[in-house]
């Protein structure tokens, strides 16, 4: 009896999945796409193949027609709603639409059913667009197939939109154009490993540009020191990291895998990425306290884990006319790694120890600037005391409006200048 049951129960179910596979099919219906399914697509392409015969490569490339020609409604549309596609009276400017003769040039035996429109759940003005866009730049390739379904984007994708859509030209915000915001995560990041594999997703494909929808700061929402450890030190250097809360999770490997921004080995390697600016370190990382916390020397250029070029004995030669030796190389030839670790706004130590003018006279300080770095005598120092200028220069005449021939400002200004 439970045999007979079971049996039964398995007919039942199995009934119910035919009908509602061929419920399914039968509302597919000319469109291809029915009712049960559009609910899953923000857009329905239609295809027109089977009602009329069309070639727009014949009609754009050889005929030479425009396509404001025929989709003469586009021009002033404010709705995606609207149907754009071609009306009789638009086909009368070139064909003999009154010939009986000739209506196998363009229709069917017996098919002459009105074209179906794409319906497309967005808010869009054509009007607005076509004042600064042509066709083909968002209906691409048209002018090589017959049908518009053919074309290898017939409507614009988001990484068209968003050459426009950026925040800078036109808004980049979703309601701004989706009027259903509840479908709009890319198919990529439905995969199950998403998570996992972002990061060479995101490397290998062109296509893929975060920032279209991500802001700056949504990286750190995983990639942040600050969600996994209080402390951004040495000591917690592959920081973000499990922390003694989740050391009990069981796919602790896999928390780390999501969560770490660098390999393993990163502190050994990290100084390649930093000299040739792969990477922005600064992001992510306080370079005065995260850097300084490994690479500040402390006063003895030994004690601290200094780069190697700091080492070397000719890196400072102190005197005029010395060249300052290899860091002055350096600095001429990449100053903005030398950023990284000294302030260039002058409260730096380092760089002020020998780098300053306090007496205003020619030849007795290191040189720091290059031959006519001076293009004209229009500079800030002449407005302003918080001129850069007066970090180095300070001596008791180096200010706006100073006494010429003395000192700072008689680098330039003879006495006769006064």
């Amino acid at each position: 009896m439970k045999t007979k049951f079971t049996g039964f129960y398995l007919i039942f179910i199995a009934g119910i999945i035919i009908f509602i596979s061929t419920t399914a099919y039968l509302h597919r219906g000319e469109t291809g796409e029915g009712k049960i399914f559009r609910i899953f697509n923000s857009e329905q392409q239609y295809d027109n193949s089977k009602l009329i015969k069309f070639d727009h490569k014949l009609h754009t490339v050889d005929a030479e027609i425009k396509c404001e020609d025929c989709h003469a409604a586009a021009v002033n549309s404010v709705s995606s709603k609207d149907n754009l596609n071609p009306k009789k009276k638009n086909c009368e400017g070139c064909h003999d639409v009154k010939d009986k003769n000739e209506c196998g040039l363009c229709h069917y035996d017996n098919v002459y059913k009105k074209l179906k429109s794409t319906v497309s759940e967005i808010n869009f003005s054509h009007k607005e667009h076509s004042k600064l866009q042509q066709c083909a730049d968002c209906h691409k390739d048209l002018d090589k197939v017959k049908f518009s379904k053919e074309s290898s984007q017939v409507l614009p994708d988001m990484e068209s939109c968003y050459s426009c859509h950026n925040n800078q030209k036109a808004s980049n915000a979703c309601e701004s154009c989706h009027t259903n915001l509840t479908n709009l995560t890319p198919k990529d990041h439905l995969r199950s490993d998403f998570l996992n594999q972002h990061t060479s997703s995101g490397q290998n494909s062109e296509k893929n540009n975060c920032m279209m929808c991500h802001s700056d700061n949504f990286c750190q929402s995983c990639h942040s020191p600050l969600k996994y450890s209080g402390n951004n030190t040495r000591e917690d250097f592959y920081a973000p990291y499990y922390t003694k809360e989740t050391a009990t999770r069981t796919d602790r490997d896999a928390l780390q895998k999501l969560t770490t921004a660098h390999t393993l080995n990163y502190k050994f390697t990290h100084g390649l990425d930093a000299a040739h600016k792969s990477f922005e370190c600064k992001t992510c990382h306080d370079p005065v306290e995260f850097c300084a916390s490994c690479h500040e020397n402390k006063g003895d250029m030994i004690t601290g884990i200094s780069p190697k070029s700091h080492l070397q004995p000719n890196f400072t030669t102190v005197g005029v006319n010395t060249g300052g030796g290899l860091h002055s190389e350096l600095a001429k030839r990449d100053l903005e790694s030398c950023q990284s670790c000294h302030d260039v706004q002058g409260s730096d130590p380092v760089c002020v120890r020998c780098h300053f003018d306090n007496d205003g006279v020619k030849g007795t300080n290191p040189k720091t600037h290059e031959n006519g770095f001076m293009k004209d005598e229009n500079g800030i120092w002449h407005q302003t005391q918080g001129a850069v200028c007066y970090t180095c220069h300070n001596d008791p005449n180096a200010r706006p409006d100073g006494i010429s021939g003395v000192g700072f400002c008689g680098y330039c200004h003879g006495p006769e200048s006064r």
